[in-house]
């Protein structure tokens, strides 16, 4: 297991932990406090501590080393996990608008006024998660770990919304009991929409998308510099996990012997995998070139 999958692991369990515990609070303030708001966000907070440990599943198996049935390694079990999250916000996100439709029909108390203490706690905390896990994700370019910060996002900008509509609750008076629930629905809609944001680079990776275009310009100004290089032609880049596989087609004499090429090649090949450590493997095609005699 390599020093990325070991932090993203640590960025796991540090959602998990913190989803758990923010989880019970939000539900008993918002049991407590008369805010179903509150409650939503609790929904949303449970279903992200399995949905993180998903990610931590997915973590774990995708650096799994290659084998005879996996020549290429589990990598893509990690995109395969993002879905999983992307479906649990979907879920959460659909219980939360549910919820929030049968509240507005039905008429209740205004929240307690130390609800807004707690939901302004719980933005700034839910904004550190996801600034921390999200450097962790960039860091160890792991997709599931960017979806699992979006999922703490999600979770701040929901708080957010329920912080401004108890506010209204509270402040407006009468007739303005259902804010918070207004809140919670407006804040559904807003987590469908991140769930899109992050199943789309995911798709993107298991479908081999061409997306990595800074990686492939510093492929090739590595590769030139190797003697005996003339240019460099193809070059495609797939991600599997948090590792990456080159297929790179090199441009040499036509007149060197095939020793000499295969010599070439290897040389690209170490240069790349020193220079560049996040590719695993790199395939290497020579291709002949008469006009650089």
């Amino acid at each position: 297991m390599n020093q990325n999958t070991n932090e993203a692991i640590k960025a796991s369990w540090l959602s998990i932990l913190g989803n758990a515990v923010l989880a019970v609070a939000k539900f008993v303030t918002g049991i407590f406090g008369n805010s179903y708001a509150l409650i939503a966000d609790a929904i949303e907070s449970t279903t992200d501590v399995f949905s993180s440990f998903l990610v931590l599943l997915g973590l774990k198996y995708s650096s799994k080393p290659p084998d005879e049935n996996h020549p290429y390694g589990h990598g893509k079990a990690e995109p395969l996990m993002t879905f999983a999250v992307v479906g649990f916000l979907i879920v959460s996100a659909t219980v939360i608008a549910y919820e929030s439709i049968q509240h507005i029909k039905t008429p209740h108390k205004v929240p307690e006024p130390y609800t807004l203490i707690v939901l302004g706690a719980i933005v700034i905390i839910k904004e550190y998660f996801y600034r921390k896990v999200s450097k962790k994700g960039t860091e160890t370019k792991s997709t599931s770990l960017k979806a699992d910060a979006w999922h703490h996002r999600s979770d701040a900008i929901t708080s957010l919304m329920a912080f401004i509509g108890i506010s209204i609750a509270l402040f407006m008076g009468k007739g303005y009991e259902t804010a918070d629930d207004w809140a919670a629905l407006f804040a559904s809609g807003f987590i469908i929409y991140n769930a899109y944001l992050i199943l789309r680079p995911a798709l993107g990776e298991i479908m081999d998308e061409h997306m990595y275009d800074d990686m492939i310009a510093d492929i090739r100004k590595v590769s030139i510099k190797v003697p005996g290089v003339l240019d460099t032609e193809k070059c495609y880049v797939r991600k599997t996990g948090m590792i990456y596989h080159v297929d790179l087609h090199i441009i040499v004499n036509a007149h060197i012997s095939v020793k000499e090429g295969h010599d070439i090649a290897h040389r690209v090949k170490n240069e790349l995998l020193t220079h560049l450590p996040e590719i695993f493997d790199v395939l290497i095609h020579v291709e002949p070139n008469v006009e650089y005699e």
